[in-house]
Formats: structure tokens, sequence, C-alpha cells
């Protein structure tokens, strides 16, 4: 990517990305997620009124007296943002392509972290991990993180989310927040995202156009999967041919919402014909209001 364009991109996301930081994250970004949790601080005497869960015993048996471990709530929040950069991230019949959505909305959580002085990493997937950055906090951290998922050309032909979440969940040593962009069309990744739930703030957002779920009527057409190199024969004109697609991609849609909250994932649903950022903001609000 040439370094003019690179810079017009980045000021387009900045943009992009004002009205989410000045409109909701700069006040209230902390509250619409799960608390960050808990960090040791200190070991003190115990109080009748401490909760006895918390007593240190073997400090206690040392001292021969009931000591307690004392407890503070983490300064600051830990986002990992897992990045599907799989070839049918690629597709899109809208002004937008799904690749150019992920990168708005991704955009919009990095400066969003930056912005509330909270840590930010990304897992760039497809197939294998394509790249992983740690999370750090700062402008020049999100700047190079933009970069990143802007130049990122994807080495690997499918997607693996499965592993993407056990690298998230092997590189979270403390309780954070995980935000999935992807178009979910990847299967056996359920076991890793219930494992995943269970102590992060899990949210999944499905990245979708209309042509996933409604055939273009028209003539004989050879469809090629971007990710396998399969190809099949697809005629527009045949109306079951249109309703059997459209079956399918609804049964898949239905199923993926049920399991995620079912494992207690948050869901969002961003089309290429949506604003992203606009999608963001009203489903932050939306949540910060239930909390």
């Amino acid at each position: 990517m040439e370094v003019q364009d690179f810079y017009s991109k980045v000021r387009q996301l900045r943009l992009s990305a004002t009205r989410l930081v000045e409109g909701l994250y700069s006040g209230n970004y902390r509250s619409v997620f799960r608390g960050p949790g808990l960090e040791f601080d200190e070991v003190r005497e115990y109080d009748p009124h401490d909760d006895a869960r918390f007593i240190d015993w073997n400090v206690s048996s040392r001292l021969g007296s009931p000591f307690t471990k004392k407890f503070r709530e983490e300064r600051e929040l830990s986002l990992q943002i897992l990045v599907d950069v799989s070839p049918s991230l690629d597709s899109g019949a809208s002004l937008l392509n799904k690749r150019e959505v992920v990168n708005i909305l991704f955009a919009n959580l990095v400066f969003a972290a930056v912005a509330s002085e909270d840590r930010v990493g990304a897992v760039f997937f497809s197939d294998k991990i394509e790249h992983w950055v740690r999370p750090r906090k700062g402008k020049t951290h999100a700047l190079s993180l933009v970069h990143d998922c802007l130049a990122l050309r994807s080495q690997g032909k499918g997607s693996d989310l499965a592993l993407a979440l056990r690298s998230a969940q092997e590189a979270m040593t403390r309780r954070g927040i995980v935000v999935i962009l992807s178009d979910f069309k990847t299967t056996g990744f359920w076991k890793n995202l219930s494992l995943l739930s269970r102590r992060h703030d899990v949210i999944a957002i499905r990245v979708f156009d209309a042509v996933d779920s409604e055939f273009p009527e028209g003539g004989m057409v050879e469809l090629v999967d971007p990710e396998t190199g399969r190809s099949v024969q697809a005629y527009g004109q045949s109306l079951k041919f249109r309703k059997d697609y459209h079956d399918f991609w609804a049964l898949h849609r239905l199923y993926w919402k049920r399991e995620c909250l079912l494992r207690g994932v948050h869901i969002l649903e961003v089309s290429t014909e949506d604003d992203p950022g606009a999608k963001l903001l009203q489903y932050f609000t939306k949540r910060e209001r239930k909390k």
C-alpha cells in the first residue's frame, strides 16, 4: 500500500471513529462491558466483616492468626480484537465489501479503546494466525494496528476461528474483552467460544452482504469458493435454487445467533449497506441502557 493512500485511509477511519469516541466511549466506554475484574493488592489481618473465602491460609498458618487477601479493581480494560482476514471477506455487492466494513469496525474499536487509555491488541487469522499484536496503549500503537489491518493480505485460504479463539484464551491471562469480526462462514469453533466466554466478555460481530442470503436472479454462473477453490454451477433463474440458497443461509444465521446467545456471547450484525460506525454507536448505546 502506498504511504499516501495509507494515511488518507487512516484519516478517514479516524474521522469515522470520532462520533463513537465523543458520543459514547469517551465517557461511558467502560460501562458497557462487564467489569475488568480484580487484581491482588495485599494481605492484611482478617476482619470479621471480611469474606472468609479470601482468607490466605498459608500466611495465616505461618503467623498464627487469620489474614485475608485484599483486592482492587483493575484500572484498565484489555481489548483483544479477532479479525477474520480470510478470502471470503473480500466479497460484497454494495459500495463497501465485507473486508472494508471490517476495517472500519476495527478502527472504530481501536481508537475508542485508546481514547479511554485502555490496552488493545489484535489477532488476524485465516486458516492460520496471520499476525498477532499484544495489547498496548497509545496513539502510535493504534495507528500501527490500523496499518496492519489495512495492509495485511491473507496467506491462508480458509478460516479457522477455533484457532484464533484458542490463541486469545492462551494470551489473555486476565479477564478482558474479546471482539470477533468475521462473516462466521466457518465451523468447529463452538467449544472454544464456550471456554473463552466463561471468563471474558465476548462480542461477536457478523459482517454480511445481501448476496450472503439472497442469490441474484440471472442466468447460469459459476460460483467459486475463494477459500477452497471449489466451483459449482448456479442458475439464478431457478426459483428452487434461489429458495434453497436463501433457506440454507437463513438457517445458518439462526443457528449462529442461538449458539452465541446460549454461551452468553453478545451479538451484532452489520451489513455492507450499513454505516458501520453508526451501527456500533447504536449497539453500545442500547447495551449501556440495559446495564
